[in-house]
């Protein structure tokens, strides 16, 4: 099936090489000859599966290092002491923390393995599609190594804490302008220059999604990643322009949106070039297309303040998040019919064609995923699953189902045509769907139940109003679905094993010199075509109105449209800009959606380097700091959390999962000093049952104070009132810091822990915690007091009176390895 009627339904220009009546010899004298540019998509498709194979092994890992502390506590119960301490030693290694582990594999996944495959498919289908080579053989080079650059650079930063702290965009400043220059000028440039120089007139729907892929990740990528970079010394390091509750709205605006425009998009896209090439069937409806592409690229963007439900954001916005994440379904089931019902006269062939059935699981997990999504958006189901596993289910049957099962059948499709061979084994494709397959359910059908039984487990009230179960033991009833998570991950590796040596043999197997087939068309200036007319409606005795809609219903304009990319772009600009502005500007606009409290007060400067600590070690990757207004929650926790709380807080951490418990109101809780020691240092000899791992470098990695006053210009410059910093005074942050630091680890020292801590960074992570969530029972300071926090803190077990009764206020009364650390 040619590419020209990819599209039978009315997708493309009917005119295939000029030859549209006339003088075919007239014609093919005025053809121009091009050669496609497979090479870049040979490239791209060994850097999907290379980097896809360590995406999950990487996740196996991160799989695997939940489940290890308790391994080792079963050691020592056994009597298998070297066991236990050599497990011990193993996760004590910093760069092989959960906690940097966890971004490590979510960009790899999401922009190595799948990023790859979406280059690799639009270059393949995109030259196709306009007839001509891409125009510009030194951009695609770019765009390749220096995509390779940036994920080699997330590999070497993750790791080391070098990161935002910001879901799916953790990575640098530096990173983030070469992204921006890879994607934006490499990519789209390269892409749209392509277009432009197209001898294909009218734009099949495929291309449509390649647009709205590249026009809003640019969009979501530069508006989320606005900073204020830290000039000090070696430190890499930024601090969003947003914080607290608007840096929320627009990290899941920007969120939610990556799933939609990076994960979707162009996936669907792909979808509708090469499941018409492999079923050798044209798309079942055009008309359906257009529907699917215009209402998911307009209503996609409202969704992503379903993430942000009980927090303290508007609550119409949260709300409006819901409505639109609901009319979401519809779209994009639209697309799942319009791609299962391209199957209609081949279903035959599915038994028979490994690529077929890695198609159709792989949109059959995407109407399951667009169906579950809208749904756990309802705010009922929401307080349910919320920062349980089970969110983490709906995400791997989606990234794993989808976005993995149409990559790899796209992958078996290419292999013999880029490389002019027979796929070396379709008997090992068919066993590497079966064991993909197999191994997702067995990953996302026990995490399923973890999910809920977490969900249920933390809401169960026992009969005298208190929460039933400590924090530890819901993680103690998950651990099972947790082991079993670990054979699906194992199994999905496996498969992709399986498909690189397929992949490899296939190689192996390619001519010693490629044959690169001629091809000729017509130049767009000299291909005739007919120009659209707008149809007349063929209702009669019916009001005029309904005339307008029927004639209206043909879609006839969008034949119009498909040949100007110029402005079918900006349509797709217009769509999306609307939808963003309307969600995001009230938020920053009207002040009594961050009602101040005056109370809350700037971080000192050792509690700012402390969060910093927090960040770099990935703590929100486990750890929550939003209190929901939800009884069991502020039975455990304390009081639920206000907008005006984290006003100062660039970036927010409210995270998105809960490994461990909430620590938003941590600071009100009657923990030493010496306790954070001894539970940074072994977690399960301060809460058994724990699943956190040790970090004992903390307390031996000195302390930057050097960095301090360039942490605290840049939030000077972001509007935190730090007066009495300003200018030459702000030396004295070196100071303050270290006077804060030693108080810290002389209490250590008092309260029977070790000494020589006032330099190490487990002091300043201390000086963090002990401030979270105190700010409103502190008296609102009067006019000419000094607007940062004392530097100097008193003693735990000294506390004021104001401070007692800010705690019997906002605690619990439940035992202390509930109310603090729990499972982490």
């Amino acid at each position: 099936m040619s590419d020209a009627t990819i599209g039978a339904s009315g997708a493309s220009s009917g005119v295939v090489g000029g030859r549209e009546g006339g003088n075919v010899l007239e014609y093919d004298a005025r053809m121009e000859k091009f050669v496609y540019d497979d090479k870049i998509v040979r490239m791209f498709l060994f850097a999907m599966i290379g980097w896809g194979i360590v995406a999950f092994l990487v996740g196996l890992i991160v799989a695997l290092l939940l489940m290890l502390p308790g391994i080792r506590q079963w050691c020592y119960d056994n009597g298998w002491v070297a066991m236990g301490d050599f497990l011990k030693t193993a996760l004590s290694f910093p760069y092989l923390q959960f906690g940097r582990l966890r971004p490590l594999h979510t960009n790899a996944a999401i922009f190595a393995f799948a990023g790859n495959a979406i280059f690799a498919g639009i270059y393949y289908s995109t030259q196709r599609l306009c007839k001509t080579r891409m125009a510009s053989d030194l951009l695609s080079k770019l765009h390749f190594w220096g995509w390779q650059l940036i994920i080699v650079s997330a590999a070497l930063t993750l790791p080391l804490g070098i990161t935002q702290g910001k879901e799916y965009a953790e990575l640098e400043w530096p990173i983030d302008l070469m992204i921006a220059v890879v994607w934006l000028v490499f990519f789209g440039g390269n892409f749209f220059w392509t277009l432009l120089k197209r001898r294909e007139r009218h734009m099949y729907v495929a291309l449509w999604f390649y647009i709205a892929t590249i026009v809003t990740v640019t969009i979501l990528h530069v508006f989320n990643n606005i900073w204020v970079p830290v000039f000090g010394g070696a430190l890499v390091k930024s601090y969003s322009i947003y914080a607290g509750a608007q840096d929320a709205m627009m990290q899941w605006w920007y969120g939610h949106n990556a799933v939609a425009f990076f994960l979707t998009t162009p996936f669907l896209g792909m979808m509708y070039y090469f499941l018409p090439k492999a079923a050798q069937r044209p798309v079942f409806s055009y008309k359906l297309s257009i529907i699917h592409f215009w209402s998911l690229v307009f209503i996609y963007i409202w969704a992503g303040p379903h993430h942000l439900h009980y927090s303290p954001i508007a609550d119409w916005a949260s709300t409006l998040g819901m409505i639109f994440s609901l009319m979401l379904w519809m779209p994009s089931w639209g697309g799942m019919i319009n791609g299962l019902l391209t199957l209609r006269g081949a279903w035959h062939k599915v038994a028979s064609d490994p690529v077929l059935k890695f198609f159709v699981v792989a949109i059959t997990f995407y109407g399951m995923s667009t169906f579950e999504g809208p749904m756990l958006s309802i705010k009922a189901v929401n307080g349910l699953a919320h920062y349980t596993d089970w969110i983490i289910a709906h995400v791997h049957s989606g990234a794993l189902g989808w976005n993995g099962m149409l990559a790899f059948g796209m992958m078996y499709w290419l292999l013999p045509r880029l490389y002019q061979t027979k796929l070396f084994s379709t008997r090992l494709a068919e066993v590497h769907f079966w064991v993909a397959t197999i191994g997702i359910l067995i990953y996302i059908i026990p995490i399923y139940v973890a999910g809920i039984t977490q969900g249920l487990m933390w809401r169960a009230m026992n009969e005298v109003g208190q929460p039933q179960y400590e924090f530890v033991e819901t993680v103690s009833a998950i651990m099972p679905m947790y082991y079993l998570r670990a054979i699906g991950g194992t199994l999905f590796l496996l498969g992709a094993l399986i498909g690189f040596y397929n992949f490899i043999r296939t190689w192996m197997a390619r001519p010693a010199v490629y044959e690169e087939p001629v091809h000729q068309a017509l130049p767009l200036a000299l291909a005739t075509f007919k120009p659209e007319v707008k149809p007349v409606s063929k209702l009669n005795t019916v009001a005029d109105v309904a005339k307008k809609i029927d004639v209206f219903s043909t879609m006839w304009f969008h034949r119009v449209w498909e040949r100007m990319p110029v402005k079918f772009t900006l349509f797709v600009i217009i769509s999306v800009a609307i939808a963003s502005l309307l969600e995001l500007v009230p938020t920053f606009v009207i002040r009594s959606n961050i009602p101040t409290i005056a109370s809350v007060q700037p971080y000192t400067p050792l509690e700012l380097y402390g969060r910093d600590v927090y960040i770099a070690n990935g703590c929100y990757n486990c750890h929550s700091q939003n209190v929901r207004p939800m009884l069991a929650e502020t039975k455990r926790y304390g009081e639920y959390s206000k907008p005006g709380e984290f006003i100062y807080d660039h970036p927010f951490q409210w995270g998105s999962r809960r490994i461990g418990p909430d620590l938003h109101r941590v600071g009100t809780k009657p923990l030493t000093e010496d306790w954070h020691v001894r539970h940074f240092e072994d977690p399960q000899q301060s809460v058994p049952g724990s699943i956190m791992p040790p970090y004992p470098w903390l307390m031996t990695k000195k302390l930057d104070f050097e960095s301090i006053p360039a942490r605290i210009r840049a939030m000077q410059i972001l509007g935190v009132p730090y007066p009495q910093y300003e200018g030459d005074a702000r030396g004295n942050t070196v100071a303050d810091a270290r006077a804060q630091a030693a108080a810290i680890a002389d209490r250590v020292v008092k309260q029977g822990g070790q000494p020589g801590l006032e330099d190490k960074e487990v002091v300043a992570l201390i000086a963090y915690m002990n401030r979270l969530g105190t700010d409103l029972g502190k008296p609102a300071p009067t006019p000419g007091e000094p607007t940062a926090p004392a530097p100097v803190q008193a003693d735990a077990n000294e506390q004021s009176d104001d401070s007692t009764k800010t705690e019997a206020a906002t605690s619990s009364s439940l035992p202390l390895g509930q109310i603090q650390s729990g499972g982490r």
